[in-house]
């Protein structure tokens, strides 16, 4: 792929261009040489890239599903990286300091973040890679860095870390804790991607009695068995509802859906008990058919959301006490320059195996 070369100087004669995965449209991405971010406000950080990945969600941009993203964004939402210029402003950051970047940037003083709804920040929400150029290249701006960056402890392992970025979170506060997850639940996740795998793991600090995987890929199910799940049910062959029925008492407690599909959201309302919870974690492109006038009586509760990160400082407790291994959902390692590849090996987890990817410079 051809790759676009810039020549602008800096005054001391350094080059102010790095490389970056640019979204062009539909079906376009182009690893180009484009413009070196720089500090634009006080609350800015700079931060040059060690280590990204790549999400479902940067697939769904890729697919033409998120049209708010425009052609000529960087893509890339997650990763860890060193502190190279701060605002002015920033105070709890200094260059040289080693960080996690959350997917959502939020300026800790609105209403919503106010509220821990830092998705919602009227002066942020999920705008890297979405709105403003991302972290799938060699350096990324950060706005409201103070309260978007978090510390890395010394010696902590910081490929692990990037799973903090966003899909831990995700899985933990919109599939679990959405999901109001108990002792003794039973509780299913259908979708063994990334995000269902992290609903996996972290469902598991509420101790359900009873955790069922469904997927479509043998390879995932067997991960999850791996990872904790006490049940596995592939969907191309199995009558998951008439399964799951016959083996409880008259369905599960939590119902976690991962996957963003009709059919698997169909699954969950099929599945769940009276009383019981659906969690919705996946990113919908179109209408599904809600079954409400049999949910209605059954007193469900139904729960949808962008992760706001802010169990983010618990889950790298978590992390660095050992109680988790991120590192368990990465399956392959790419350079920058192989991005392309590593987006071809990501959008094709049953014919590679693939999980998470880790990229660096």
């Amino acid at each position: 792929m051809e790759t676009l070369k810039m020549t602008v100087e800096s005054k001391n004669g350094l080059a102010k261009t790095m490389k970056g995965l640019v979204y062009g449209g539909p079906g376009i991405i182009e690893l180009k040489e484009i413009p070196k971010p720089g500090i634009q406000k006080p609350t800015d950080a700079l931060v040059k890239i060690l280590k990204t990945t790549i999400c479902g969600t940067d697939l769904g941009i890729l697919h033409g599903k998120t049209p708010t993203c425009k052609p000529g964004t960087t893509l890339g939402h997650e990763g860890v990286g060193i502190v190279e210029e701060v605002g002015t402003a920033v105070r709890n950051f200094k260059i040289g300091d080693h960080v996690i970047i959350s997917c959502i940037t939020s300026d800790g003083t609105c209403e919503y973040c106010k509220k821990q709804m830092y998705s919602h920040c009227e002066n942020g929400g999920w705008i890297l890679g979405h709105l403003i150029n991302g972290t799938q290249a060699e350096y990324v701006r950060i706005p409201h860095a103070d309260n978007s960056l978090h510390p890395i402890p010394a010696g902590a392992d910081e490929e692990a870390l990037v799973m903090l970025s966003d899909i831990l979170p995700t899985g933990h506060e919109i599939g679990v804790l959405n999901g109001q997850v108990k002792p003794g639940d039973t509780i299913a996740i259908v979708g063994a991607g990334p995000v269902g795998m992290s609903a996996l793991l972290t469902a598991q600090f509420y101790s359900p009695a009873k955790i069922y995987v469904i997927d479509l890929d043998d390879n995932r199910l067997a991960l999850a068995k791996k990872f904790g799940a006490t049940h596995t049910i592939n969907s191309a062959t199995t009558d998951v509802a008439k399964q799951i029925l016959s083996e409880t008492k008259d369905g599960v407690d939590v119902a976690i859906e991962a996957v963003g599909a009709p059919a698997t959201f169909d699954i969950c309302q099929h599945i769940i008990r009276p009383g019981g919870h659906i969690a919705n974690i996946g990113v919908h492109g179109k209408s599904i058919d809600l079954q409400i006038q049999n949910l209605w009586i059954q007193n469900i509760t139904i729960t949808m959301g962008l992760v706001n990160t802010n169990t983010t400082p618990l889950l790298l407790k978590t992390v660095l006490s050992g109680k988790i291994d991120p590192n368990q959902l990465i399956t392959h390692h790419f350079k920058l320059d192989e991005i392309l590849k590593a987006y071809e090996v990501f959008g094709n987890p049953a014919k590679e195996k693939s999980m998470k990817v880790i990229i660096e410079p």
